[in-house]
């Protein structure tokens, strides 16, 4: 289980991933040295990791949530075949080990080849079903709350708060461009990459660096995610929840879900069930009166099908810096799973 300093530590980050480590040192009152040696630590111990990723929308993504089933045989190799796509992320071992689900990124205005052709062309799945990701109420930029309740009001306006910047104003574009994708890429690896790490990845400035990313900030373009296993916040059951929601009372239950502090994510898709949200409780009981008591006093919800997170073998980022770590870890939570 992690310390006050570590759950600390780890809100700050969700407040600004990129905050340095002497302005959290000073929301936290202890000394950079520390926050330095923390942040090694909770890397290599709880699989901690901050990355830099794009709003969907702006970056005319389009998100599916795929579900397949195959043949226990082969679910893991497929599961890790999955991994390696640069198109997919939280792709997870569920229901026993022989259903996957992952989240596949799209070109908005194209067709996906693994949806289309890939997936067929595959004999050991047994079946197959994509939710089209219409809407999120929590996940992406919104925390878990579990995991970023440490910080009281004065620690987090510190961390909010950035030097003045001075320099004239020059109105520039904040959503993403083309010349944005190798800038992108380097986040997804390590959204605290320095300025001169950036620059070499990108072929600008340091100075040009800087600006950029302030400007996607403010502009929503992107945003950084914190990656911790979930396991060390004492939450060692997780489930995906599929309900089905008359459309009338749809959207007073996912903003209702998504004030509660059993989930981590909350988004509307299509098909059958037009809700799915991620549970991380302490033990089968903890889920069990998650789902009877509160869950269960949501009469709007019509159906309920719950599939137990057995292995997250990816999290939010398309990029997967070390399979072999990721192979061994938890389920990390955040953006949505």
């Amino acid at each position: 289980m992690l310390d006050d300093l570590d759950r600390a530590l780890i809100h700050a980050l969700h407040i600004d991933g990129r905050a340095p480590f002497s302005r959290i040192a000073v929301a936290l009152g202890v000394s950079a040295q520390t926050v330095a040696r923390r942040y090694r630590r909770l890397r290599t111990e709880a699989s901690l990791r901050v990355v830099g990723l794009a709003d969907p929308h702006q970056a005319g993504q389009t998100q599916w949530i795929v579900r397949l089933t195959a043949a226990a045989s082969s679910a893991q190799d497929l599961a890790h075949a999955l991994v390696r796509r640069p198109d997919t992320s939280w792709v997870k071992l569920a229901s026993g080990g022989t259903e996957i689900v992952s989240i596949i990124h799209t070109p908005t205005d194209a067709a996906n080849s693994l949806l289309l052709r890939d997936i067929p062309r595959t004999g050991n799945i047994t079946a197959v079903s994509a939710h089209l990701l219409l809407h999120t109420y929590l996940g992406g930029p919104t925390n878990w709350r579990r995991s970023a309740d440490t910080l009281d009001e004065r620690q987090q306006r510190v961390l909010r708060e950035h030097e003045a910047d001075d320099r004239p104003y020059v109105p520039v574009p904040r959503q993403l461009s083309e010349r944005d994708c190798e800038l992108l890429v380097a986040l997804q690896r390590d959204g605290r990459a320095t300025h001169a790490e950036l620059a070499q990845a990108t072929g600008w400035s340091p100075v040009t660096v800087a600006r950029r990313l302030a400007d996607l900030r403010a502009g929503g373009a992107i945003f950084y995610d914190v990656e911790v296993d979930a396991g060390h916040f004492g939450a060692n059951t997780r489930a995906l929840l599929w309900m089905s929601v008359s459309p009338a009372h749809q959207e007073h239950v996912a903003t209702t879900l998504a004030d509660h502090d059993e989930l981590a994510f909350v988004a509307a898709t299509t098909g059958p069930t037009n809700l799915v949200a991620q549970a991380l409780c302490r033990d089968p009981a903890d889920l069990h009166r998650y789902l009877a008591r509160r869950l269960g006093s949501l009469d709007a919800i019509r159906t309920l099908e719950t599939s137990p997170v057995l292995r997250n073998l990816k999290a939010a980022s398309p990029i997967t810096t070390d399979l072999s770590r990721t192979r061994r870890s938890a389920s990390p939570t955040r953006t949505w799973m």
